[in-house]
């Protein structure tokens, strides 16, 4: 399915894992599976295990006829779990491709994006219990705001809370254009669309939480990799892309630096690059996607020598 999601970056991803062809590599976003097909290319007796809890990608994953893929239909959240279910103790490198597939987007009728009219859910995996419409209905006002600021980053988060509570009121918020039609009084003229976006990601990242997610897997990714294996992230937004870089540098999500006895940093990982890579204008000119992309790259350190 190649017109599912256009990997952004792919050479770069791909190149950042450094791949052994005899070892164990983990994709935690499948997704269409354009980074799985590339990274089997570079593996011969070596394995894949890939990680996905949306339904359609898993129809992806069947079309890929390889008995060095071992696909996971779970949140990369479980990935010690499936790691440990398959045997696997230890991985030689770890890509993650975060956010929202262009498929997602795309189709609908899943209630992700700001076009067309749809009936509104965002959740990544269909059994989730929480979903977009019972959020905006059953939220109180108070834990909307802090949503809409934490993690859509609006500069009035107040206004648009008190807004959907208004709406609500009335008559039960049940799409994506009740939803928009809720707040377009406070919509800045001429930048409706980028706000809109700013709203429907922070509504996405509550129902699927993803940046918890996304610190379970960074912590348990760096458990399992090897020392001198690689881990691979590319990012769309600065609320992922701040929890990566902190703990790439730092070993924590808040970017505190600690020193050992020697001086040394205390951090399991240590970046290859100061700065994160991002897309060419080549590339940003044919996927608009990769405007916003920031990859960054770390390798396992080993053990810090103990004080004697």
């Amino acid at each position: 399915m190649s017109d599912y999601h256009v990997p952004v970056m792919l050479h770069e991803c791909v190149e950042g894992l450094n791949i052994d062809p005899t070892k164990v590599y983990v994709d935690v976003t499948f997704g269409g599976g354009g980074h799985t097909r590339e990274i089997l290319k570079h593996l011969t007796t070596g394995k894949l295990v890939v990680f996905d809890q949306d339904p359609d990608a898993k129809k992806n994953a069947d079309e890929i006829n390889d008995d060095r893929l071992i696909f996971c239909a779970a949140n990369f959240r479980y990935l010690k779990r499936y790691l440990r279910l398959h045997g696997i103790k230890e991985v030689a490198g770890i890509l993650g491709d975060l956010g929202i597939s262009s498929h997602q987007i795309d189709e609908t009728s899943r209630g992700f994006s700001t076009r067309g009219d749809a009936p509104l859910d965002m959740r990544m995996a269909q059994s989730g219990t929480l979903s977009a419409k019972t959020l905006i209905n059953e939220y109180e006002e108070s834990k909307l705001k802090s949503i809409f600021r934490l993690y859509g980053e609006l500069t009035h988060p107040h206004k648009a809370a008190s807004l959907i509570v208004q709406a609500r009121a009335s008559a039960e918020i049940e799409t994506t254009v009740d939803l928009m039609n809720a707040l377009r009084p406070m919509a800045p003229r001429g930048k409706e669309n980028r706000f809109f976006a700013q709203v429907f990601q922070a509504i996405r990242i509550e129902v699927n939480e993803e940046l918890e997610t996304l610190k379970e897997m960074i912590e348990q990714g760096t458990e399992v990799l090897e020392v001198g294996g690689h881990f691979v992230i590319e990012s769309y937004h600065s609320l992922e892309d701040r929890l990566v870089k902190n703990f790439f540098k730092s070993g924590n999500f808040e970017g505190t630096q600690e020193k050992d006895f020697f001086g040394n940093l205390i951090r399991p990982l240590k970046p290859t690059k100061s700065k994160p890579i991002t897309a060419t204008p080549e590339e940003i000119a044919l996927n608009r996607r990769a405007r916003s992309a920031k990859l960054r790259v770390a390798v396992k350190q080993p053990p810090l020598p103990k004080k004697k």
